[in-house]
Order: structure tokens, then sequence, then C-alpha cells
């Protein structure tokens, strides 16, 4: 049995995991920051893994390195 397509996200989802506005994530996309998908309806669909990889992008790792007076 094929397996089924994954789901992509709708504005409002992707602008949920980015922590930003839904205008936000379509000015990105018309800009070409943001890929995405057009439905038969005209709406844009994006994909999770990129939505995912971009939300990792822009996350803060602090590196664990010692103060260097303690």
């Amino acid at each position: 049995m094929p397996e089924s397509p994954r789901p992509w996200l709708t504005g409002s989802q992707a602008a949920a995991r980015l922590q930003v506005s839904a205008k936000t994530v379509a000015r990105w996309a018309n800009q070409g920051r943001l890929q995405h998908r057009r439905t038969l309806g005209g709406h844009r669909r994006y994909d999770p893994e990129l939505i995912d990889a971009l939300v990792q992008a822009l996350t803060y790792h602090p590196s664990p390195t010692p103060h260097p007076y303690v």
C-alpha cells in the first residue's frame, strides 16, 4: 500500500511553529524567503520539514563553554 503524502501546513500552522504572525509567514513567502506550494484554491501550504528546519536555525543554542572567571 503506498504511503499517504505528509500533510503540509497552513499559514497559521506554520506561523504557530515559527512564533510569528500569519501575515509575516505570507510576507516571507511573497518575498521568496519561505518556500510554499499553492492548493487548487490558491491557498499556500508549507512543508513541515522546512518549517521545523527554519525553527532550529533561528533558535539560539548557547554553547556549553565554562566561564573564564570560575
